[in-house]
């Protein structure tokens, strides 16, 4: 199902959260709940971060749970996602690493956890670390 949801999502299918994943899903990861609250989250990374590809490295499943591990690439046109906040978009591009936990139950995902490369994120775009001040 997690296969599903990457190969859909690389595609383009709209339809896909809507196919695959639970109407009150428990979303773990900051930020808004539920299929919607996935949805939205995803617009935003997407507004921020272009037409980019995504890149799954490994898949691991565990009985209900499944640990998937990508790379997402991108241009940093937009900074309206928290992390970005207060940048100005650069134009780099831009290459942010994720590893997901999802879990499935009767065929829809209902839960997902996630641990992002944020400072990698940030050092691409040149925000990090941040300039230090002189004490002279």
């Amino acid at each position: 199902m997690i296969d599903e949801l990457f190969r859909r999502q690389r595609a383009g299918d709209e339809r896909v959260l809507d196919d695959l994943v639970a109407e009150d899903m428990v979303n773990h990861a900051a930020g808004p709940q539920g299929r919607d609250g996935l949805r939205q989250i995803l617009d935003t990374i997407h507004h921020d971060l272009g037409d980019g590809d995504m890149e799954q490295h490994h898949l691991i499943a565990d009985g209900d749970l499944v640990v998937q591990h990508l790379t997402l690439r991108g241009v940093h046109r937009g900074s309206s996602m928290p992390l970005l906040a207060g940048t100005d978009p650069t134009g780099v591009e831009v290459s942010w690493t994720f590893i997901h936990i999802w879990r499935v139950q009767d065929d829809r995902i209902v839960e997902h956890w996630a641990c992002r490369d944020d400072l990698g994120l940030l050092h691409q775009i040149g925000v990090w670390p941040p300039a230090s001040k002189s004490t002279r």
